[in-house]
């Protein structure tokens, strides 16, 4: 008594869709202008109209609070490579770990402007008189 693919299809059609939307929606990250990502997430919105999908609801929410940032992303010369992003988190998580036990959160945000400041060379006083 197997199932035909149809009846597979038919019996998961709610996370085929949720799938297909998921996939598509990386193509946000490709537009080169503020306007195409907007009419590519418009377009995008409207897929969910009717899915009752309530995390993408949820999540076309959060995509909307955070517009500003996706629409600076969208110009060519703000666009930065993963690899970059992941290192800065490493570099960030090391200080909060070392920054253990600290209260004040000014004080990390310090430590770590600081840990992406060049050296200073050898022969500079500290001591400013």
């Amino acid at each position: 008594m197997g199932v035909k693919p149809q009846e597979a299809v038919g019996a998961n059609k709610r996370l085929s869709t949720a799938y297909l939307l998921k996939e598509s929606f990386g193509q946000l990250w490709s537009y080169r202008t503020e306007r195409g990502a907007r009419a590519f997430f418009e377009h995008w919105k409207q897929s969910l109209r009717w899915q009752r999908l309530a995390p993408y609801q949820k999540f076309a929410r959060m995509i909307e609070r955070h517009w500003d940032g996706i629409a600076a992303y969208c110009t060519p010369g703000n666009k930065v490579s993963l690899g970059l992003v992941e290192g800065l988190n490493n570099k960030i998580r090391v200080i909060q770990r070392s920054a253990y036990g600290y209260r004040d959160e000014d004080y990390l945000k310090l430590k770590v402007i600081a840990s992406f400041l060049p050296a200073l060379p050898q022969n500079v006083r500290l001591d400013p008189h």
